[in-house]
């Protein structure tokens, strides 16, 4: 068993606009996610499947050209290589699971 306190993780300052929190296990990868309104997450896919809780705030996520807003208490899934983009429609917070792991990100640092 292993225990991590958000409060003692190391902050990702991505832009002005957008902060993270990254926990890697062996299989799956945790974020805790910071969007000041306004934020834009450009259009993307990966491999990984996507599920994104929001604790606060709203997201406009668009995939496939479509357009899906998530609120406070609603989360959503993406499945594994669909381009996506979002944006902040209020201040956000958000728990964002991928699995596989990131090892996009892992291999960046």
């Amino acid at each position: 068993m292993q225990v991590k306190n958000w409060q003692e993780i190391e902050k990702e300052q991505l832009n002005p606009l957008y902060e993270r929190k990254v926990v890697h296990t062996d299989n799956m990868t945790v974020v805790q996610a910071h969007l000041k309104k306004g934020c834009q997450v450009p259009t993307h896919s990966h491999p990984n499947e996507q599920v994104s809780m929001i604790k606060q705030g709203a997201l406009k996520f668009v995939m496939d050209g479509k357009e899906h807003v998530v609120r406070t208490g609603e989360l959503l899934r993406i499945a594994p290589d669909i381009v996506h983009s979002a944006e902040a429609m209020e201040d956000c917070v958000m728990i964002e699971i991928f699995s596989p792991r990131r090892q996009d990100w892992i291999d960046a640092k």
